[in-house]
Order: C-alpha cells, then structure tokens, then sequence
C-alpha cells in the first residue's frame, strides 16, 4: 500500500487515544481479585457495554480495509456477511445465551460438558484455544502491523507487532474482561465516528449517478449468480449460515461479554444493540468502496481504496482520527481474543487440574496465559504473510475447523435425543472431512457446508444408535419457555420487540438491494 504521510495533528490524535484506551483499561483493572471478575466482569455488565463491546470485538481492520476493498473489486455482496450476523444473534438471544446463563458457565465448552461430557469439553476448548493464538491473536497482529507499516513504513514488521501487542496485552492481562469491555466500548464509538466521516464526505465527492455508471449492474445487487467467485448464492445459503451461527452463538472469542451481562435481558439487549449497529456498515463502509471505484477507476490493489480515501478526502486531523479507528478495530478484536483465550485456559483445564485453586491463584493463570499467548501470537503473526491474504487465511481456516464444533451447540441445544457419542462422531468426522477437503479447490462456503453435513449426520447415526442420553443431561436443551423475557417490570422491555424489528430492518435493506 502507498504509505500514508501524516501531519503533527494527526500523528498527535493518534498517540492521545492511544495513551487514553491504556489508562482507561488499567483503571478499569482495579479490585480483579475474583475469578468471576477477572473472567466475566462480576457479571455485572449492563445492555450498552455489552452490545457495544460485542460490536467492537467483531470489528477489524479487514471491515474497513477488507470490505471497502471488497466492495471496489466485486460489489456490496461482501454485505451478505454482515446483514446474515443479525439473524445469528437473534437465534443467540432466543436459543442459547438464556441456556449459558442458566448454566452459570465461564466457557461455552462448560455447557458443552453439561449438555454432553468431559470429552467434548476438553476437545472444542482445546481447538478453540488454537484458533484464539494462529486465527484471532495472530490475525489481529498481523493486520495491526499492516497498518502501522502504512502508516510508518520504515518501522519494521516485528517491531509494529510487538508494540501493538505490548499495548493491549497490557491492560488486558490486567484488567481482565472489565478492562476489554469498557475501552471495546470507546472504541465502538470511535470505529463508527470514524466511517461516518470517510462516508460523508466521500459522497460529496461524487454523485450517485457517477457510481452507477462506473459500476455494473451484479455489483450493486447482494445476490450474486452460482458462477461468481466470491459469494454466489448457494454459498450464501449454505455456508454463511454456519459460520454466522459458529462465529455468534458458539464463540468464546464473541460471547464472552454476554456472559458478564448483570441479566438475561441485559444480554440479550445488548446483542440486539450489537445487531443493530451491524446494519449500518453497508452505507458506511461497503458503499465508499463503490464510490472508490467511481473516483479512482485504476487503483493497483483493491485493499488501497479505503487508505486512499483516507488519504485524498480527508482534512489533517479528521485523517488522524480515523486512522485511530483503525487502530481501534484492531486493539479491540486483539484484547477480546486474549481474553477469551485466558479464560478457555484457566476454567477448562487449570481449574480441572487443582480445584482447590483460589480466585487469585486463578486470575493469577488467567494474566500469565494472557501473555503466552500474546507471546505465541506475536512468533506466528508474520507467518501470515506467506498465504495469498490475510482475508483467505481467516475464512478458510474458520471454514474448515468450526462447523463440528456449530454441529455439536446446534444439536445439542436443540435436539434432546443427541448423546455424547453422537458428539464426539461429529468432532471425529468432521475434522477428518476437513482435512480430506484441504487440498481440494472447492469454494470455502462449500466446504462448511459439507463438513457441517458430515459432522451433523454423524451425530444422528451415533446418538440414535445408542442409549439416550441421561436427564441431567437433557436439562440443558432448549425450551420454548426459555424464550421468553425476563419479568424485570419495566414497560416495553419484551426484546422479542426489539427483535422483530431489527429483523424487519434487516429484510429491508436486504429487498432494496437484492
């Protein structure tokens, strides 16, 4: 990418929020003495920071650079991912979060364990513990050094890396998920103050009917045909549902902060809250890309479109502030990973090892894995650098390992009949079908499809040919009752409400561009 030259004023924004986001973590560090309050806040998160941090630990820097560039190369299709992410967290308010409360759990492979067995738990945390250290850690890093490489090209890789890294982990090891959630929190506000500059003045550069003609008709349309390389319709069908559901309902990485919510309601509105501010994104981030390709018909590469938005309409000081954005997305998706990843370590198998462990003993573990896997992010992030991209990388590998895992939650939350045995076929199954389908040149959406197929009917097989399962067991599937919302007395407080009109919203906005 062309670097980008930066004036005082911008140089000076950018290193006050940074200095800002650090304090504000560390004062929210304060009186982690618990394991409930280091893990999950003392569960006493209420419906905006939970919506907000959900929102902030989604957003990366490939949602700015990625989807802007998206947008430029193939058209708004790259949307799909994005609308498809309310429909996932609607079924997250209704069918699980009310079932991971109930259970009182610190990780989503403890429900797991209670639905099924010590085995399935040990096995999903553990492969979920790999994705937060070479997916998440080092994806987030990797892109952090890309973008302070544009920013100061002559600063090498290793040295972006371990500076973005040694900020974040910092108030992250310290303050646990408190310390994430409260500065996920600014930063929420900074990522969408951000794109809305870039957008509105960026549409004041050109008209409407000038991106209309410098753009095809498929380009401007969500659904796309079956022969289109990026993401033809059967992909949406298939494989988007699954990676939406893994990536909302059944991640640590993600659902973390709704474990801390002080109510079931207070999660479930802050979901909604995260949902809502989801929509947005297409005006604010994929449509620039459009008005990219009408300004700059010859950029080089897709992905300079958003940096030379940045670059060419923005004035000195509104460029810094959102190039802290970017910034912003980056530390917020890294610190929410580190933290998921802790937690994952300290509650699946410390706690297993000695349970006689004291809450500090366990905040203790919780910092130290912080850092190891900070420090093991940090040795594998520029490895990245060797696939085709880094977008490639991260959907590729999600594709391939998570849809045993969405297999096992979906099953098991939904269908009383499933056993532990059912279970432990699908992980079987399923990650032997990735690793056939590996090699194989077929489209990653695909791929989750049929990995998930495999994955899910072995699951039947081996639960219908079994004993059922035990009732203790049972108790933690799905119940039409559990639907229902919290009898907190406050008028207008049915999130089903909520719920159907952002989902009316979201069929909106999906008709008027399909």
């Amino acid at each position: 990418m062309t670097p980008i030259r930066l004036a005082t004023a911008d140089v000076l924004v950018m290193a006050a929020y940074l200095v800002g986001v650090l304090l504000l973590g560390l004062w929210a560090a304060r009186r982690q003495s618990t394991e409930e309050d280091y893990f999950l806040a003392g569960r006493s998160l209420g419906w905006p920071i939970v919506g907000a941090s959900l929102f902030a630990s989604n957003i990366s820097s490939s949602s700015f650079i990625g989807l802007t560039g998206d947008a430029y190369r193939s058209g708004i299709s790259v949307f799909n991912y994005e609308w498809f992410a309310v429909i996932a967290l609607v079924v997250f308010v209704v069918v699980f979060l009310p079932l991971y409360l109930r259970a009182r759990v610190y990780t989503l492979p403890e429900y797991l364990e209670r639905r099924f067995d010590s085995r399935i738990r040990l096995t999903v945390s553990g492969i979920a513990i790999v994705l937060n250290v070479f997916l998440e850690s080092a994806g987030a890093l990797y892109g952090s050094a890309l973008v302070v490489q544009l920013l100061f090209p002559e600063v090498p890789m290793w040295v972006a890396i371990l500076g973005v890294g040694t900020a974040t982990g910092l108030y992250t090891a310290v303050g646990g998920l408190k310390a994430v959630v409260y500065t996920d929190a600014v930063q929420a506000v900074v990522l969408l103050a951000g794109a809305a500059a870039v957008a509105v003045i960026v549409t004041g550069e050109t008209t409407w009917a000038e991106v209309v003609a410098a753009t095809p008709e498929a380009s401007r349309h969500l659904v796309q045909p079956l022969d289109d390389p990026t993401l033809p319709w059967l992909g949406l069908v298939t494989g988007v549902p699954l990676l939406g559901i893994y990536y909302w309902c059944a991640n640590q990485y993600v659902v973390q902060r709704a474990l801390g919510a002080r109510t079931l309601d207070d999660g479930r509105r802050g979901a909604l809250l995260a949902g809502t501010l989801k929509l947005p994104i297409l005006f604010l981030v994929v449509l620039p890309g459009l008005y990219a390709r009408a300004l700059y018909p010859d950029l080089a590469r897709p992905d300079l479109a958003f940096p030379t938005l940045i670059v060419d309409v923005l004035p000195v000081g509104v460029r810094g502030a959102v190039l802290v954005a970017l910034l912003a997305a980056l530390m917020s998706s890294l610190d929410s990973t580190l933290n998921a990843a802790a937690t994952l370590v300290t509650m699946d198998f410390a706690r297993r090892i000695s349970p006689s462990f004291s809450g500090r003993a366990l905040v203790t573990i919780g910092r130290a894995t912080t850092v190891t896997v900070l420090g093991l992010g940090m040795l594998w992030a520029p490895q990245i650098g060797r696939f085709p991209s880094l977008w490639q990388y991260l959907q590729m590998t999600l594709a391939y390992l998570t849809p045993p895992i969405a297999a096992c939650f979906l099953f098991g939350a939904l269908w009383r009949r499933a056993t532990a045995g059912g279970a432990a076929a699908a992980l079987a199954v399923g990650i032997g079908l990735a690793l056939l389908l590996w090699p194989v040149e077929i489209h990653f959406l695909y791929v989750s499809a049929i990995v998930f197929a495999g994955s899910g009917l072995s699951l039947v097989a081996v639960s219908l040919l079994g004993p059922p399962p035990p009732e203790a067991s049972v108790a933690h599937v799905w119940t039409p009752a559990l639907a229902r919302p919290d009898a907190d007395g406050r008028a207008g407080s049915d999130y089903r409400v909520f719920a159907a009109l952002l989902l009316t919203a979201t069929a909106g906005i999906v008709a008027w561009f399909w």
